[in-house]
């Protein structure tokens, strides 16, 4: 009887194997399983801030004014920020103002303000805790609250 192949005795499957290996392709999957994540490592950084507050009053308008109109001249773009026109007159809280943004607190004493109380606020954490808050303010009595 003839085979569909054409061979009129067809071989055994088991002798085919034994004559021709079978090779198998090493199939490689295009989705791979999902890697579980990397932990992390800890950040064991803090972060601090502090804010330092000056409060000050006006105790002699004229010495503020004075010293606020030539602060804006040898300062324009700071004087500009806070509104300040060479044709119009500084209104006193804007030259405290401007004075308080270019001076720190030892000269604007000399300049007709006076320091009344000082405040620092501090704060610190990390990734892991709730921030850490401090609150200090003092008179120049040295008083604290």
């Amino acid at each position: 009887m003839n085979h569909p192949t054409g061979l009129t005795d067809p071989t055994p499957l088991n002798r085919l194997a034994d004559v021709t290996p079978l090779v198998h392709p090493r199939l490689r999957s295009v989705v791979t399983a999902p890697r579980p994540a990397q932990p992390r490592p800890l950040d064991l950084r803090v972060r601090a801030q502090r804010i330092q507050i000056d409060e000050l009053v006006v105790d002699d308008p004229h010495q503020v004014l004075a010293h606020a109109r030539q602060a804006a001249l040898d300062d324009p773009e700071t004087a500009e920020q806070l509104g300040y026109s060479a044709t119009e007159p500084l209104p006193l809280p804007d030259a405290a103002a401007l004075l308080c943004a270019l001076y720190e607190t030892d000269v604007l004493t000399a300049m007709g303000l006076r320091l009344t109380r000082h405040t620092v606020r501090v704060s610190a954490s990390n990734q892991q805790t709730e921030p850490v808050s401090l609150v200090r303010s003092t008179t120049p009595e040295g008083r604290e609250d």
